[in-house]
């Protein structure tokens, strides 16, 4: 999926990286480095084990995030971020700063 180069950046990220789940996902790659999927479902729920599922894969697709599976049994299968995908952290803490600083307006 390539996206236009008439998009508008702010409409191209948030295409990326929209949604309920996406963000928190890089988040906690960010901050626990390489986790295992139901180590990853534990950090971010209360997420579904199908949504995660759907979440990861497009987030690989867009190159942000690698999976790694182990030819073992039981199957291991771990996601971390790609170099990429790294290149989101500057956007990740600022959201994290203005959260942090602004958290107290809002009842949710």
């Amino acid at each position: 999926m390539k996206p236009s180069s008439l998009e508008c950046p702010v409409s191209l990220t948030s295409r990326i990286m929209g949604g309920k789940w996406k963000a928190r996902i890089v988040w906690t790659l960010m901050r626990l480095g390489r986790q295992r999927f139901s180590d990853l479902r534990r950090a971010v729920p209360p997420i579904s084990d199908r949504i995660l599922t759907r979440e990861l894969k497009e987030l690989e697709r867009w190159g942000l995030v690698e999976r790694t599976a182990f030819p073992v049994v039981p199957p291991k299968t771990e996601y971390s971020l790609t170099a990429f995908g790294k290149t989101l952290e500057p956007i990740m803490a600022a959201m994290a700063s203005w959260g942090t600083a602004h958290r107290d307006r809002f009842d949710d």
